[in-house]
């Protein structure tokens, strides 16, 4: 008997990239990395309970300018993680899945992210933090 001739579900490779997409693949991304940055978050408050010399280890590392890259992507996965959280909510409700409202809300969620990654920073680099 011979092997049954099914249709072979396409791969990604032949699928346009799409802003949904990128989204779609980049919410779950953010998700992984903010755990990551939730670990590392206890690291620091236990390194601020272990007292003075252990947090200044921290701090300097905080402070290098590749710890600094991490902290402002850690940032900025947070908002495009919540951004595209609440549209997500949105199209639970059952709004929003036209094509052109999707491609218009995935790039306002890209906008507020890259923006609101801005105002943290200026804030926190301009001493108002």
């Amino acid at each position: 008997m011979g092997v049954p001739q099914r249709p072979l579900s396409p791969h990604l490779g032949i699928y346009r990239w799409q802003l949904t997409m990128a989204l779609s693949i980049l919410h779950r991304l953010t998700g992984v990395f903010l755990s990551i940055g939730a670990v590392a978050l206890v690291i620091v408050l236990a390194s601020i309970a272990s007292g003075p010399d252990e947090f200044v280890m921290v701090q300097e590392w905080i402070s290098h300018p590749l710890g600094q890259l991490v902290l402002i992507a850690w940032v900025f996965s947070l908002f495009l993680h919540m951004a595209n959280g609440v549209r997500h909510l949105f199209w639970d409700a059952g709004w929003g899945f036209e094509k052109s409202t999707a491609n218009a809300t995935g790039i306002w969620v890209v906008l507020f992210a890259i923006a609101a990654t801005i105002v943290v920073w200026m804030m926190a680099w301009g001493g108002i933090l």
